[in-house]
């Protein structure tokens, strides 16, 4: 039987599956148990009822995959950057979801924060010009998982913060920011941001960005638990350091080094990428264990219905977990040519209405319904 080739699957692979082998398709999920190689049945393998049983779940698994990667990722940002003339590395470059009602907020290059309530099929620009220039990491856009707050820190352009959904906006006195974090389960005035090619150079305002104050150079990640408590990684050192004066001193609390650039914080429990999978903190960043099993994680995690319910990226795509990371399964490839490194990409996953979005600087602003 032939097929019509699947975006994000080579052709060689291709040609394996339509003579019936699905063994390729293996690497793209994570089973919490081995997996029996298709045709192991019809070669006198195992066939017990257990052994049925996790064929079955795999072969279920593999199809979900074939789903995946069967689907488009379609391009929402042009009808707006056909109005408009976006700056230098557009037209694009920032997209984040309020998690509550799952609005899209979008930057294009020099023209603003966009806005649309109907999953990408309109937009409007909603900053009140208070938003400029463009995000360059996918940290850049620091939602309130609880939705309606949102700061924006940008670079080469204006940062500023909303807390009605992009209704009025308060403009940051200080910007040229990297990325940042925000005390959303305290206060939601207290930031901590890192400065664009600064040497590393954290920076922090209690104030929502009224105010700032500079603290120290040579930093490389940070997160926010509370109005006094910091965490953060260093350029040039292993560890996560935490702070509980608002980063007067540091204390090494674990010999870890996380990726991801802001650990995100839902429920009072931090949750940090390492690359090769999570660490969580319970404690406001005083321990760290790693959770679950390994999983392809830089960016997220995106939260769905609960704790349990979330998905990070990765360089293999969108992993999804429904169990708190025991197992994790492929949601959503990446675009052509998107990665998931420290500059360029940012993701947004609205779990209600089952999309994914990407963005990244020179490239426009896509959507994946699964």
């Amino acid at each position: 039987m032939k097929t019509e080739h699947i975006h994000g699957i080579g052709r060689d692979t291709q040609a394996d599956l339509e003579c019936g082998d699905l063994s390729p398709l293996f690497p793209l999920v994570t089973c919490r148990r081995r997996a029996t190689r298709p045709g192991a049945l019809q070669k006198g393998g195992d066939k017990s009822p257990h052994s049925k049983a996790r064929l079955a779940t795999c072969a279920l698994v593999l199809l979900s995959a074939l789903a995946v990667h069967a689907a488009e990722w379609v391009n929402i940002s042009d009808s707006v950057t056909a109005q408009v003339k976006p700056g230098y590395a557009g037209p694009t470059a920032g997209v984040v979801v309020d998690r509550a009602n799952g609005d899209v907020f979008m930057v294009v290059n020099d023209q603003g924060l966009w806005k649309s309530s109907d999953h990408g099929k309109t937009f409007a620009r909603a900053d009140d010009k208070a938003i400029g220039g463009r995000c360059e990491t996918g940290w850049a856009l620091q939602a309130d998982p609880n939705g309606s707050r949102l700061f924006c820190f940008m670079i080469y352009g204006s940062s500023a913060l909303t807390t009605d959904g992009g209704k009025t906006w308060a403009k940051s006195k200080v910007s040229h920011l990297d990325f940042g974090a925000a005390d959303w389960a305290d206060t939601g005035k207290r930031l901590l941001a890192l400065r664009h090619e600064s040497g590393g150079m954290l920076t922090t305002s209690d104030d929502a960005g009224a105010t700032w104050k500079d603290l120290e150079k040579g930093f490389s990640c940070l997160g926010v638990f509370d109005s006094k408590t910091f965490v953060a990684t260093k350029e040039k050192e292993k560890g996560i350091f935490r702070s509980t004066d608002t980063g007067a001193t540091w204390t090494e609390v674990s010999t870890e080094k996380p990726l991801g650039g802001v650990p995100v914080v839902f429920k009072g429990t931090g949750y940090w990428p390492t690359g090769k999978g999570l660490l969580t903190s319970k404690d406001k960043g005083s321990t760290w264990s790693a959770l679950g099993t390994p999983v392809d994680a830089m960016i997220g995690p995106f939260f769905g219905k609960d704790e349990t319910h979330f998905v990070v990226v990765g360089k293999s795509g969108f992993q999804e977990t429904k169990d708190g990371g025991k197992t994790w399964m492929l949601a959503a490839p990446l675009p052509a040519d998107f990665t998931a490194g420290r500059v360029g990409p940012n993701y947004a996953w609205d779990a209600k209405a089952n999309i994914f979005y990407a963005s990244t600087m020179t490239k426009p602003t896509f959507k994946f319904e699964r």
